[in-house]
């Protein structure tokens, strides 16, 4: 069974890449949607706890925020792999600007999650690791270590 884990700052592509590889195959875990961690801690153990392939898609800035989703499907036997989104923070506010309603995060809180931002690393607990690139409205997959 797999753990997908998402890292990257807002407006990198983390949900449309959902959309596009795993929406048919995996439950969506994203704060945006459940609206509270405590909703999110019920689906997540839902997975767990009937072996569910699952994506967590929240921007998972540090390590210790991705410790929580890592050790837990550790303990359950999941595959854990990881999409680094990685982006310009210029390029996320551009595309950012461009959201309309709530996806629309303000600048602030943009430029704070990539101040936060630690680079995933496979000594976290990662069997596998990606790096993902928008590049033309495409997304672009390499697989760790190549260049972060």
């Amino acid at each position: 069974m797999q753990a997908i884990i998402f890292c990257g700052i807002q407006a990198t592509g983390k949900s449309t890449f959902y959309k596009k590889h795993f929406f048919r195959t995996h439950l969506h875990l994203s704060l945006d949607l459940l609206k509270s961690r405590h909703r999110e801690d019920v689906f997540l153990q839902a997975c767990l706890s009937t072996q569910q392939a699952f994506v967590v898609d929240n921007t998972n800035p540090t390590k210790v925020e991705r410790e929580k989703y890592i050790s837990a499907a550790k303990q359950r036997k999941y595959k854990i792999i990881g999409y680094y989104f990685k982006s310009d923070i210029n390029d996320a506010l551009r595309r950012n600007a461009l959201r309309v309603g709530k996806e629309n995060i303000l600048e602030i809180g943009v430029k704070a999650t990539y101040k936060k931002f630690e680079l995933p690393a496979l000594e976290e607990g990662f069997d596998e690791l990606y790096i993902v690139e928008l590049k033309d409205d495409d997304f672009l997959i390499k697989t760790y270590p190549n260049e972060i």
